[in-house]
């Protein structure tokens, strides 16, 4: 009795083991069946995982939005475009649909929500052979139309300048280091709006040619008042320089039209012609310390410059001046003496590259102490070879034109003659000072400078007066000797 139980027991465990071998099977089969679907992985993850290729030969291709092309990142941006107009009509939306960055980064920016410091970011403008324009133009390297491979046609750098009017003086910096701008007016508010109109003037005066009009968030009015806000717009730049400038309807938002904007670029704004066998000169438009709190004093890296090589050549190793330079104290006077380091490296594109040429937006590390430059400490100075850079000014002399009205008030507000001992808002280059008036002249005027300055005569300065609790547009001069 025993026995045959003992035969029934094994003989049930007999039949008991196929079904525990096919279950690991039909698991392990469920599981390659899965991971050829496993392609929604990150591109950063899927590399990482090349153990996993043979299981995912045929993956479906994902859409990258912003792919920088491998062979082409080194190549250094042509021209500098900013973005302008008045505060949340879109500026840093589009900047970040064009490039895929975001440039509010400053925590008062972020807790805000606008735009406080000069912002940039660069883009790759490719094309694909097999498409018509302007569906052709992208900045992505598979073409979203037809799928195939585009082709590489210049690299550019956005400027994003702030909207509000309490941040002029930010804008007017900006726009002296800028080749070309887009002006963003909302189609959901009336044109002009104040900062649209002073900024507008402010292309105007430091001699910008070359615009295009982005009608921004069309997909928040009807059809006719999209039409209306057009015709608003054209009746406010006829007759200034820019009343045949093109006007894009877009939608940064909802990703409509951004390929118009690719093919205008492409159509009016050219490259400018660029001298690099002149002595260099740099503008610096932003200064800044990347060291993070806490950091290892060994292990420091030197202070950063940013802003744009407007002539010359720049290389890794070169001793270079910066004027004014630093503020110092000695007997009781103050001076300001010249900063004199080393280039450790420089960035164009976020690529590290060994020589820079006039074109784009640019960062230089220099083995300068990073306390030295950090918050915009050396912003408005002027970077070039020891002993080859301009005139610094410690009093201004001006040639000035006034404007007829007030840009950028909400009433129309008559300029007003410039009074003695008034005090003016400057803008230099990218450098921005205050001015006491105390000389006047027919046309002239002479103004002892809180911040000295350094640029060539016959520089161009934009001229702004206090009107309540900020600066207004009203003019602007040349520097005569």
């Amino acid at each position: 009795m025993a026995r045959k139980k003992a035969e029934e027991k094994e003989a049930a465990a007999k039949a008991a083991k196929p079904s525990t071998k096919e279950k690991p099977k039909r698991v392990h089969k469920k599981k390659e069946e899965k991971k050829p679907k496993e392609s929604a992985l990150p591109a950063p993850q899927k590399i990482a995982e090349k153990k996993h290729e043979k299981h995912a030969a045929h993956p479906k291709p994902a859409k990258p939005s912003h792919p920088k092309p491998a062979k082409l990142e080194n190549v250094q941006p042509e021209i500098n475009i900013g973005l302008v107009g008045h505060v949340d009509h879109g500026k840093t939306t589009l900047t970040e649909r064009l490039t895929g960055k975001w440039t509010d980064t400053h925590s008062e920016e972020i807790r805000l929500g606008i735009t406080i410091r000069l912002g940039y970011a660069d883009m790759i403008i490719r094309k694909c052979p097999d498409c018509n324009e302007p569906e052709c133009y992208t900045t992505q390297e598979k073409c979203p139309n037809c799928g195939g491979e585009t082709e590489f046609v210049r690299k550019v750098s956005f400027i994003d300048a702030p909207g509000h009017e309490s941040l002029m003086a930010t804008m007017l910096s900006g726009a002296t280091i800028i080749d070309a701008a887009l002006l963003l007016v909302a189609a959901n508010e009336p044109c002009p709006q104040p900062q649209t109109r002073e900024h507008l003037m402010a292309l105007q005066i430091v001699g910008l040619k070359n615009i295009i009009i982005i009608q921004n968030k069309i997909d928040l009015v009807s059809r006719e008042q999209a039409l209306k806000n057009y015709n608003e717009i054209r009746a406010f730049v006829k007759g200034t320089p820019y009343e045949n400038a093109p006007i894009i309807p877009v939608s940064a938002q909802q990703n409509i039209n951004i390929e118009l904007i690719l093919e205008a670029i492409q159509k009016y704004f050219p490259t400018p012609v660029r001298d690099d066998a002149k002595e260099p000169i740099m503008l610096v438009a932003r200064s800044f310390d990347i060291n993070k709190p806490g950091s290892d004093p060994l292990k420091m890296q030197g202070g950063v410059l940013g802003g744009t090589l407007k002539q010359g050549k720049l290389k890794v190793g070169d001793e270079i001046e910066m004027s004014p330079g630093r503020r110092v104290e000695k007997e009781g006077k103050v001076q300001w003496i010249p900063l004199r380091t080393k280039i450790i490296s420089m960035v164009t594109g976020g690529v590290d590259v060994p020589e820079l040429r006039p074109g784009g937006s640019i960062g230089v590390m220099v083995s300068l102490d990073p306390a030295v430059v950090k918050a915009d400490g050396l912003a408005g100075a002027i970077v070039g070879l020891p002993g080859k850079l301009p005139k610094v000014w410690y009093t201004l002399k001006l040639k000035t034109t006034l404007l007829e009205r007030v840009v950028g008030a909400k009433d129309a507000l008559v300029v007003e003659p410039i009074k003695m001992d008034e005090f003016l808002m400057l803008n230099v280059n990218s450098a921005a000072t205050v001015g006491k008036v105390t000389k006047l002249g027919k046309g002239i005027i002479e103004c002892a400078l809180k911040l000295p300055v350094c640029a060539h005569p016959e520089s161009r300065v934009t001229i702004s007066r206090r009107l309540g609790d900020r600066y207004r547009l009203i003019g602007f001069g040349t520097i005569k000797e």
